[in-house]
């Protein structure tokens, strides 16, 4: 009587061929999840360049009209005074501004945050208890 031992072996290799392929569409998903990421960052981050372009072309016109304004009020009698004044106002203004966005950027959410997370559940759960 010969032992039939095919039966067990297609039961381990089914079962990594199983595994390997959980593996391998739970990695599919994850990087499909990032891929999202990818596209909602970068589309979020094409609107606001777009936006901060044309807020900066409409302002730097109002600002170079403004000063104009009043340099051509004043140009008789305090001309550099108010030319002096208005690029110190300028300048204050403008470093505050890069402060402001230098603190934006240090405090905004990081990149890829739900996928991370997701992928730590899973090492989590394939991790072996202690």
């Amino acid at each position: 009587m010969a032992e039939d031992h095919s039966a067990p072996r297609s039961g381990l290799f089914e079962s990594l061929r199983n595994l390997a392929t959980g593996l391998i569409a739970m990695a599919h998903t994850r990087l499909e999840l990032i891929s999202t990421d990818v596209e909602v960052a970068f589309a979020q981050l094409l609107k606001l360049v777009v936006w901060v372009l044309v807020a900066l072309f409409c302002l730097g016109l109002a600002v170079l009209l403004l000063v104009l304004l009043v340099v051509a009020a004043f140009w008789d009698s305090y001309r550099m005074l108010v030319l002096l004044g208005l690029a110190g106002f300028f300048l204050l203004a403008g470093v505050g501004m890069v402060t402001y966005a230098a603190r934006k950027l240090r405090t905004q959410p990081r990149l890829f945050a739900a996928s991370l997370g997701e992928l730590r559940k899973d090492y989590q759960q394939l991790e072996p208890e202690k």
